[in-house]
C-alpha cells in the first residue's frame, strides 16, 4: 500500500462520522434510483410477456349486436390478422356474505374451440363448461373479486341475466391480459368488492340475452405494418349499421393505459428525487473536500515538497471522494434492492398479473455509479484544482488570519444587550458570507425536501374528502340497463329508505380537438344537482348551462383547449353523428377525466326524448339492508355503486401504495436532513477549531466556547427556515405536476402542519448536531490547536 493510500485511510477514519453522513445522503438517491427504475423494469417486461404469451389484442369495439356472419367481413379488412368475437354483458350479482348487490362483467368463451385473443391463465380450477341438463351452469371468476370473497373452484353465486336470477357454479378463478387494472367501466378506481369479471361458455351466455348466433363485443390483432388508425376507421365503418360505439387501439384501453400511467409515474419519480438527493451529496462532498483541504495545507505543502506530483496529490484527494462513491452505492443499491421489493408487494394490490417479480435492472447500477461519481466529482473537483494549484511555499503559510469588524446588527441599540458568544456569532456569520450562505442553503434544502413526502398524505386526505363528501353526496348509484323514460325515476323513489333520487343519462363519446381524442362518457346531469356536483377549482359548484360542456381541468390540459374554446363531440351511441360542442368551464376532479352537460341539453343532443340510465340515490341509515334486498330483485338494475365501497377501494389502493411512496420519502427526507445538519456542524467546529481553542485558553468556559458554534448555528437555520419552506413549495408543485396522470392526480395541498413538522425535524437535528459539536469541544486539544508555523 502506497503512502499516500496510508493517509486516505487515516483521514477517512477520522471523518468518518462526515463520510457516513455524506453517503447516507447519497445512498438515499441512489436507493429511489435503483428502485423505480428497476420497478419500471419489472412493470414493463412483466407486462409485455404477459400480453405476448396469452394474445392481448390491440383493437376492440363494442357495438349493440351483430350477427356472426359480420366476423367474416371484419377479418377481410386490410391490416387485420386474427379476430375474435363474442359477447361482454353487465349483470347483478348475488354474492354469499356479501350485503350489498355486486356487479359482474361477464364474457363469453368460444363455442367451439378455445381462445385465441385475451386468452384467460388458470389461477385455481378450469375454465367453464356448457351446461348439460344436469348440470348447473359454470363461471370462472377474476382472481381481484374471488379473493376479497374467498370464492374458489366448487362455490356458488347468484347472477341476474336478463332478469332471470339463476345459480351457478364458480369452476376456476382466471386472469385475463385485458383485466390487468380491474375497474368498473369508466370508473378510474378499482372496487373488488363490488365489481368483478366473469367468463362463461358462450351458448349460455347467449341464449339468456337473445344472443344466440350474434355478438357484441370484438377484439382482433394487427397484420405488420398495419395501420391502426386506417383499420380503425374500417372497423367503424363496417360496425356503424350495428350500434358500434367506435373502435379503439390499445393505448386507449382502459387496463392498458392504467399500468402506463404507472410507469409514467415511477419515470418521474426515478428523476425527480434523485436529481435533489444527488445535488446535496455533491455539495456536501464539496464542503467537506474543501474544509479537509484547508485544513491540510502544510500536509500538501509536504507532500509536494517530498517529489509527490500535482496528479498524485489530485488523484489522492478524489480518491477520497470515491470511496465516499462506494458506500453510497452499495448501501444505495441495497436500500433499492430491498425497498423495490416492498413495492412489487404493493402492486399485486391493483395489477394483476400470473406472476410480478422484482427484477433489479443492472443498467442502473452502472448508471447509479457513473451519476454519483459525477456528483461527488463535481462538487471536489473545484477545491481538488485548489490543492493542486496551491505553491509548496505559500501552503507552508499559515492562512492570514480574518479580518474582524462589528456586526451590522451591532450599529442597533439593541446590541448592547448582547452577549459575547454571540456578537462572535454574528461577527463570523458576516466575515465569511459565502461559506454562511452555503451552509445556509444546505439547511434550506434540509428544510424543504422534507414539505415534499407530507403533501402526498395531504393531498390523499384532500382527494378523500373533495371526492366523496363535496363531489359525490350520494349514498349509492344505481344504473340501468338500457336507457329508459324519464319517468323511470319514479321507481328509484319508491325503494325502501331512499330520500332523494337524482336523474342521470351516460352516454359514450369521442371528444376531439385537432389531432388529440380521448374516448369517455358523457355525464348529462341536472342543471344545479344535489347529489352529484359539478366543481370548480374554487371550489364552488357549477350551474349546468343549456348548451355546452363542463370537463375537467385535466381533460382540458390533455385536449390542450379552454373555456371558450370548442371541441368536436363524437356521440357513439344510438345515431352516431359529430356536433362542434363549447366548453364553458372546467371542473375539478381527482380520478379520471371527465366531461358534463345538463341533462335536458344532453337528451336533445341524442334525438331520443327524455331519458335517462340512472339515478343518484340517498338512502336513510335504518333501511339500508331492507334497500339492498330490495336492489338485488331488480332485474332493470344493471349496476350498484356504493359510495363508501369506492372510497375504501381508494384507501386499500391508491391511498395504500402513494402512502407507502410517502413513507419512503420520508424516511429519505429525514436522513438527508439529518446528513446536512450534521455534515454543516461539523464543518463549522472543524473550520473554527483553533479560534475556540483560543476562546478556552483566554479563560471562557466551555459552556461559553459552545455557545459561540451553537449560536451560529442557531442563526443560520432561524435565516433558512423560510426560505427553505419556499424551496420545499416548488419542489412539491414540480414533483406532483411529473407524477399527476390521467387516472389518479393528487393536488398540492400546503398545510400548517406540514410547515410545522419540517420545522421541527430541522431544530431537533440541529439542537442534536449542535449537541454533539458542543461535546466535541471537550476533545479539542488546545496545544496542537493553538500550534501555527511560523
Amino acid at each position: 500500500m502506497s503512502l499516500l493510500d496510508r493517509k486516505l485511510l487515516r483521514d477517512l477514519r477520522a471523518l468518518k462520522s462526515q463520510a457516513l453522513a455524506v453517503a447516507l445522503v447519497m445512498a438515499c438517491g441512489l436507493a429511489m434510483m435503483v428502485t423505480t427504475r428497476s420497478l419500471i423494469l419489472s412493470l414493463s417486461t412483466t407486462r409485455d410477456n404477459y400480453y405476448e404469451r396469452h394474445r392481448f389484442a390491440e383493437v376492440f369495439a363494442r357495438l349493440k349486436r351483430a350477427p356472426n356472419s359480420v366476423r367474416d367481413e371484419l377479418v377481410k379488412i386490410p391490416g387485420v390478422a386474427t379476430v375474435q368475437t363474442g359477447i361482454a354483458i353487465q349483470v347483478t350479482l348475488d354474492v354469499p356474505g356479501l350485503m350489498e348487490p355486486a356487479v359482474g362483467m361477464i364474457n363469453s368463451l368460444p363455442e367451439r374451440g378455445a381462445p385465441v385473443l385475451n386468452i384467460p391463465y388458470l389461477r385455481a380450477g378450469r375454465l367453464p363448461q356448457s351446461q348439460s341438463r344436469t348440470t348447473r351452469g359454470e363461471l370462472a371468476v377474476s382472481e381481484a373479486f374471488a379473493e376479497p370473497h374467498g370464492l374458489k373452484p366448487g362455490a356458488k353465486l347468484s347472477a341476474v341475466l336478463n332478469g332471470r336470477k339463476q345459480e351457478f357454479l364458480i369452476s376456476g378463478v382466471a386472469l385475463s391480459p385485458e383485466f390487468v387494472f380491474e375497474a368498473p367501466p369508466g370508473a378510474a378506481l378499482p372496487d373488488n368488492k363490488t365489481y368483478g369479471v366473469f367468463w362463461a361458455p358462450y351458448k349460455e351466455l347467449a341464449t339468456a340475452f337473445q344472443l344466440y348466433g350474434a355478438f357484441n363485443n370484438v377484439a382482433l390483432t394487427l397484420a405488420p405494418g398495419a395501420s391502426e388508425g386506417e383499420v380503425i376507421a374500417a372497423v367503424d365503418r363496417l360496425l356503424a349499421p350495428y350500434g358500434g360505439r367506435g373502435a379503439y387501439g390499445r393505448t386507449n384501453h382502459p387496463s392498458h393505459r392504467r399500468v402506463d400511467d404507472e410507469i409514467r409515474v415511477l419515470q418521474g419519480l426515478s428523476v425527480a428525487f434523485p436529481l435533489v438527493f444527488l445535488s446535496v451529496a455533491a455539495f456536501m462532498v464539496n464542503s467537506v473536500m474543501s474544509r479537509q483541504i484547508t485544513l491540510q495545507r502544510e500536509q500538501i505543502a509536504m507532500l509536494k515538497a517530498c517529489g509527490f506530483s500535482n496528479r498524485q496529490v489530485g488523484a489522492h484527494y478524489f480518491k477520497f471522494s470515491l470511496a465516499i462513491v462506494v458506500g453510497g452505492v452499495v448501501f444505495g443499491a441495497a436500500g433499492g434492492v430491498f425497498l423495490g421489493g416492498k413495492l412489487v408487494e404493493m402492486y399485486h394490490l391493483f395489477f394483476r398479473f400470473p406472476q410480478l417479480d422484482f427484477m433489479l435492472d443492472t443498467r442502473v447500477l452502472v448508471a447509479a455509479t457513473a451519476v454519483s461519481s459525477l456528483a461527488a466529482f463535481g462538487g471536489v473537483a473545484g477545491a481538488v484544482r485548489r490543492a493542486v494549484n496551491l505553491p509548496p511555499a505559500e501552503a507552508m503559510r499559515p492562512e492570514a488570519p480574518a479580518s474582524f469588524r462589528p456586526a451590522l446588527l451591532e450599529n442597533f441599540r439593541a446590541a448592547r444587550w448582547f452577549s459575547a458568544s454571540f456578537r462572535m456569532a454574528l461577527r463570523n456569520i458576516q466575515r465569511r458570507p459565502v461559506r454562511s450562505g452555503l451552509t445556509c442553503l444546505a439547511l434550506a434544502l434540509a428544510t424543504g425536501i422534507l414539505i415534499v413526502p407530507n403533501t402526498f398524505r395531504d393531498g390523499i386526505a384532500y382527494v378523500l374528502d373533495f371526492q366523496w363528501d363535496v363531489v359525490q353526496r350520494q349514498t349509492v348509484t344505481l344504473s340501468l340497463v338500457e336507457p329508459q323514460q324519464a319517468r323511470a325515476i319514479a321507481d328509484f323513489r319508491h325503494l325502501p329508505g331512499v330520500v332523494l333520487a337524482e336523474p342521470f343519462r351516460y352516454v359514450p363519446v369521442e371528444l376531439r380537438a385537432g389531432p388529440i381524442m380521448r374516448r369517455l362518457m358523457l355525464q348529462g346531469l341536472p342543471e344545479r344537482g344535489t347529489l352529484s356536483r359539478v366543481i370548480d377549482a374554487r371550489p364552488a359548484q357549477f350551474t349546468l348551462p343549456a348548451r355546452g360542456v363542463v370537463i375537467s381541468a385535466k381533460l382540458a390540459e390533455v385536449l390542450r383547449v379552454k373555456p371558450g374554446d370548442e371541441v368536436i363531440a363524437r356521440v357513439l351511441e344510438g345515431e352516431e353523428r359529430e356536433i362542434s360542442v363549447p366548453i364553458v368551464g372546467l371542473a375539478e376532479d381527482f380520478a379520471g377525466v371527465a366531461a358534463y352537460m345538463q341533462l335536458d341539453a344532453l337528451n336533445r343532443l341524442m334525438r331520443e326524448g327524455d331519458r335517462i340510465t340512472g339515478a343518484h340515490l340517498s338512502v336513510a341509515a335504518g333501511q339500508w339492508e331492507e334497500f339492498l334486498r330490495a336492489v338485488k330483485n331488480t332485474p332493470r338494475a344493471a349496476g350498484c355503486m356504493i359510495k363508501a365501497s369506492m372510497r375504501d377501494g381508494f384507501r386499500k389502493t391508491t391511498a395504500q401504495s402513494i402512502g407507502l411512496l410517502q413513507k419512503m420519502y420520508m424516511m429519505f427526507a429525514v436522513i438527508v436532513a439529518f446528513g446536512i445538519i450534521y455534515n454543516s456542524a461539523r464543518i463549522s467546529l472543524s473550520e473554527r477549531a483553533r479560534e475556540l481553542a483560543t476562546l478556552r485558553v483566554l479563560g471562557f468556559t466551555r459552556g461559553e466556547v459552545g455557545a459561540v458554534l451553537v449560536g451560529e448555528l442557531v442563526l443560520l437555520t432561524v435565516v433558512a427556515l423560510p426560505v427553505g419552506l419556499v424551496i420545499g413549495s416548488g419542489f412539491a408543485r414540480g414533483i406532483l405536476t411529473a407524477v399527476n396522470t390521467e387516472t389518479v392526480r393528487l393536488p398540492l395541498v400546503l398545510t400548517a402542519a406540514n410547515y410545522a413538522f419540517a420545522v421541527a425535524v430541522v431544530a431537533v437535528a440541529s439542537a442534536l448536531s449542535a449537541l454533539f459539536a458542543a461535546r466535541k469541544l471537550a476533545d479539542i486539544d488546545l496545544v496542537s490547536a493553538l500550534k501555527a508555523l511560523d
